[in-house]
């Protein structure tokens, strides 16, 4: 059985495929520490390994602020290098190696670090009244956890780097009108809509749910050759597991799949 080894991380399942993961330092606003650090890399890769849990939501506690990045107290004490995993990068998270689709539920404020946590998510869903934003060059930083080439992914360019450069705040309604959150609901219900897209998700052929995703993930980075055979080699792979066979099956029958994942 997963277990967070923090109490700053909280894990908890819904029903036996979904993960929620919580950030739970909300008198901080979520910030990122070393110990939040170490002990989200080590749930990414408990998730990872367990292979019933097919999708995770991550959120953060207190309703307020989903994550406000970096904890500046450590940054002006000189412990960044604590925040930074060498294998999985800012908050153990945004460069780790991950397989399985990964929702934010945004409750309120996504700022900094706390933005690029968000961003380095498969979707964004956001609650009304909040806003994302990095305000990295106003403390003479860089956002260098992912926000200078994800947000331009998820933004229109221009406007990306206005926000990048002015470190003004993206209200999640204009987020949402320019495709960055999928979601945008009411306050107080950003992890029932979330917990409604991830019911979704595991529904459906957690393989190839997982090999989708990975070609989705890459299409940005590289070229429709390129892409074109790695479909091919997904698709290939897909026909050699019983969930291939299963799919036709239940549909023939007129009954819901039963999914292997094998």
């Amino acid at each position: 059985m997963i277990r967070s080894s923090s109490p700053l991380i909280q894990f908890s399942m819904v029903g036996d495929h979904i993960a929620v993961v919580t950030l739970n330092r909300p008198e901080a606003r979520n910030a990122i520490n070393a110990e939040v650090t170490m002990a989200m890399e080590a749930l990414v890769d408990a998730i990872e390994a367990d292979s019933a849990i097919r999708v995770v939501v991550l959120t953060g506690a207190g309703g307020q602020v989903f994550c406000a990045g970096a904890d500046l107290k450590e940054v002006s004490a000189g412990r960044l290098s604590g925040l930074i995993s060498p294998r999985s990068g800012f908050a153990g998270f945004v460069n780790a190696p991950r397989t399985k689709p990964w929702i934010a539920a945004v409750e309120g404020l996504a700022l900094a670090g706390g933005c690029e946590i968000a961003l380095a998510c498969d979707m964004i869903v956001a609650s009304q009244g909040g806003a994302f934003g990095l305000p990295e060059v106003t403390r003479g930083l860089a956002a260098s956890a992912g926000g200078l080439y994800r947000l331009p992914r998820a933004l229109p360019r221009a406007i990306a780097i206005e926000l990048i450069l002015t470190a003004d705040r993206l209200p999640s309604e204009r987020a949402a009108e320019l495709g960055m959150v999928n979601h945008l609901v009411p306050a107080g219900t950003v992890l029932e809509q979330a917990l409604i897209i991830a019911r979704k998700i595991a529904g459906n052929a957690p393989l190839a749910v997982r090999e989708s995703l990975a070609i989705a993930r890459a299409a940005f980075d590289r070229d429709d050759q390129t892409l074109a055979r790695l479909s091919d080699e997904a698709q290939d792979r897909l026909r050699l597991t019983e969930d291939f066979q299963e799919g036709p099956s239940a549909f023939v029958e007129k009954r819901a799949p039963r999914w292997a994942g094998r």
